[in-house]
């Protein structure tokens, strides 16, 4: 009689994919980027108001001219805080938006 062994036939082991680490440190890497293009951007901006926080509007004024009623329109302006302080709204309505003819 013969006896037959059986040999168990194992997977070969899982690889680590080389992918996986690239993509975290170039995450990491743009992260830090952004991080420290951010600090030198704003620590360049010397304030143009001393002693407190201070508003300034790209435009004073939006004329969108005549809009046929049911149109919709948008304007787009931005506000900057050109003080030396942080600025903070303390009280209800933070912004308010005023409309006129």
């Amino acid at each position: 009689m013969s006896t037959k062994t059986s040999k168990k036939i194992e997977p070969p082991p899982k690889k680590f994919p080389l992918w996986l680490p690239l993509i975290i440190v170039a995450g990491v890497v743009l992260i830090a980027v952004a991080l420290i293009s951010r600090s030198q951007a704003a620590s360049t901006t010397a304030p143009q108001v001393s002693g407190g926080p201070a508003l300034q509007v790209d435009q004073e004024k939006i004329d969108l001219g005549d809009v046929p009623l049911g149109e919709t329109v948008s304007a787009k302006f931005v506000v900057s805080n050109v003080g030396d302080q942080p600025l903070r709204f303390t009280q209800k309505p933070y912004i308010q938006v005023a409309a006129g003819c």
